[in-house]
């Protein structure tokens, strides 16, 4: 690796103080240690280039967001992965999901045609070329296809609906988004699809882009630099709809909820508030906080790619030690905004045994009461 790269990402200004380390939400359960890792590649730029360690990362930020001299650790990593998928060198899982959205335009291994099947009996407009919309709502691969995610989408666009939104999808035409792409190191297929899903996009008219998952928001917003259109996520246009008086909840639930901040709302780009607020109109009691929550909240372990790279350990994942949190709260609910958290809490529900007494929900199914989007299968 040059000193050019190194130079780029800011590597030469680390002083070995280790808060990125000690801040690191999977350093304690894997072999993953940033302040090292940062220090062997200077002596030692091409055994550690080779590493598997960069492959526990769930690129969070929260190293970055400690780091006092403004290293921009997660690019790093990022470069170091995109080095070894240059070579071959990924994991099995990771590379078939890379394949699957190059294939069919999203990492599930499922076919295009089967995109728009969440929608069941929701009435919901599916945007023809030169159709002109207030809002694209971009459903995203994991709540098109993810059973319990499904859940997710068909309450958002129930809102919408309600609320009189003017708005519309892109069914079958909708591709990955490509944010789990370039964290993955596959730098050319997330440029191709930055490419194409600019292009997709300039074939219709609308105002706005309405992200059901923080990843998808996170990639339009900041890394999408020829997409002229505001990017918000879900929950900052349902806190207008609420404040505006254009949607209201007419039955609040009872039950205790707390909420989970995911990474990429939270402490990629900063949206705390827009959540809360929309939680607090929904329910009855006081809303519950993690004692780690806000920018120190932990990661689920759901970006990154790691929703298709396994990492061995003897310790249990921090979506574990979340769900654990939340039950010693007293909480029936735990609350998020992101279809990876959804699905990483869910798995760590039935693995603490704790089926019978908290589930996980979408802040759209909790709005929405929709039962189905519990833990059960």
């Amino acid at each position: 690796m040059s000193l050019d790269v190194l130079e780029q990402w800011d590597v030469l200004k680390c002083m070995q103080c280790g808060r990125c380390t000690g801040g690191c939400p999977v350093a304690i359960r894997t072999v993953l240690n940033i302040r090292k890792l940062i220090y062997q590649n200077l002596r030692e730029r091409k055994k550690w280039l080779q590493s598997k360690d960069i492959w526990c990362c769930t690129t969070c930020s929260t190293c970055a967001l400690r780091c006092p001299k403004g290293v921009n650790i997660v690019d790093y990593i990022m470069s170091l992965r995109g080095y070894q998928v240059e070579r071959g060198k990924i994991e099995p899982a990771a590379r078939d999901a890379l394949e699957s959205i190059l294939k069919h335009g999203n990492p599930w291994g499922r076919v295009r045609e089967k995109r728009t099947e969440w929608i069941r009996d929701e009435k919901v407009k599916i945007l023809s070329e030169g159709d002109s919309v207030d809002t694209l709502l971009f459903v995203g691969c994991t709540p098109a296809y993810d059973p319990k995610a499904q859940y997710s989408a068909r309450a958002l666009v129930r809102i919408l609906n309600e609320a009189g939104i003017d708005y519309g999808i892109l069914g079958t035409m909708e591709t990955c988004c490509g944010n789990e792409v370039k964290r993955m190191g596959e730098e050319g297929l997330f440029e191709m699809l930055v490419e194409e899903n600019t292009e997709l996009f300039n074939k219709y008219s609308f105002k706005r882009i309405v992200t059901i998952s923080p990843h998808c928001y996170n990639t339009f917003k900041n890394e999408y630099e020829g997409l002229q259109v505001e990017v918000i996520h879900y929950t900052q246009l349902l806190r207008e709809l609420m404040e505006s008086g254009v949607f209201k909840v007419d039955e609040k639930i009872s039950k205790s909820v707390i909420f989970h901040d995911p990474c990429f709302l939270g402490k990629q780009n900063g949206i705390y508030d827009d959540p809360r607020i929309v939680i607090n109109n929904a329910i009855s009691g006081e809303l519950i906080e993690f004692d780690r929550c806000r920018e120190r909240s932990m990661c689920c372990e759901g970006g990154g790619g790691r929703m298709w790279i396994e990492v061995e350990s003897d310790m249990p994942r921090t979506a574990e030690e979340r769900v654990k949190d939340a039950d010693y709260s007293k909480a029936e609910i735990i609350a998020t905004s992101c279809p990876f958290c959804l699905l990483t809490l869910s798995d760590a529900i039935k693995t603490a045994g704790l089926e019978d007494k908290i589930s996980v929900k979408d802040i759209c199914s909790i709005i929405s009461d929709e039962e189905e989007g519990s833990t059960e299968e």
